[in-house]
C-alpha cells in the first residue's frame, strides 16, 4: 500500500520517547482534505485526548482552503475526531491513565484515497535525555562525515 506522508512531527521524537504507534482514522471535511492535499499542515503542539469516550485530536492546524467558499470552517486549530474500535480506546486511555503517558500525532499521511494519522504512545524526555540524543545525532553526522571524506 501507497503512503503519501502530508506532515511529521518532528518535535515529537526530540521531545519524547515513543514506546508504541498506533494508525487511525480522522474525521475530516471536504475543504480539510483538499487543504492536506496541498500539504498545509502543522502537527507541532497538537495532542490527544479521550473525551466522552472518544479520542480527540486537538491543537492540529490545517490551513483554509482558498476555493471552498461559503462551506468553509473558519477554525483552522478544531477539535478533530480519531476513529478508533472502542476496545483501542479504553486501552489506550488506561495507559494513559496510570503510567503517565502521553498521546502525540507523530505523521498524518494519505493511505489510498484515505486520511490517516500515527499516533505514538509516548512518554516524555528528560533534559538530559534531550542533550544525550542531540549528542548521538551529532556524533553520527561525523562519523558519516568521515566515512565520505575517506572514500
Amino acid at each position: 500500500m501507497e503512503e503519501k506522508v502530508i506532515s511529521t512531527n518532528r518535535y515529537a521524537s526530540h521531545e519524547y520517547f515513543v514506546l508504541e504507534k498506533i494508525e487511525a482514522g480522522i474525521v475530516l471535511e471536504g475543504s480539510e482534505v483538499k487543504s492536506l492535499r496541498l500539504n498545509s499542515c502543522n502537527l507541532k503542539d497538537s495532542f490527544c485526548v479521550v473525551y466522552n469516550g472518544e479520542l480527540l485530536l486537538k491543537n492540529m492546524h490545517i490551513a483554509l482552503y482558498d476555493n471552498a467558499g461559503a462551506f468553509n470552517t473558519k477554525n483552522s486549530r478544531r477539535d478533530r475526531k480519531l476513529l478508533l474500535h472502542k476496545s483501542e480506546i479504553i486501552r489506550l486511555f488506561s495507559k494513559v491513565n496510570q503510567k503517565g503517558l502521553t498521546l502525540v500525532p507523530l505523521k498524518i499521511y494519505f493511505k489510498q484515497a484515505l486520511v490517516k494519522v500515527e499516533l505514538g504512545l509516548c512518554q516524555g524526555k528528560h533534559t538530559y535525555d534531550k542533550k544525550r540524543s542531540i549528542m548521538e545525532k551529532d556524533l553520527k553526522r561525523e562519523k558519516e562525515r568521515e566515512i565520505k571524506n575517506y572514500k
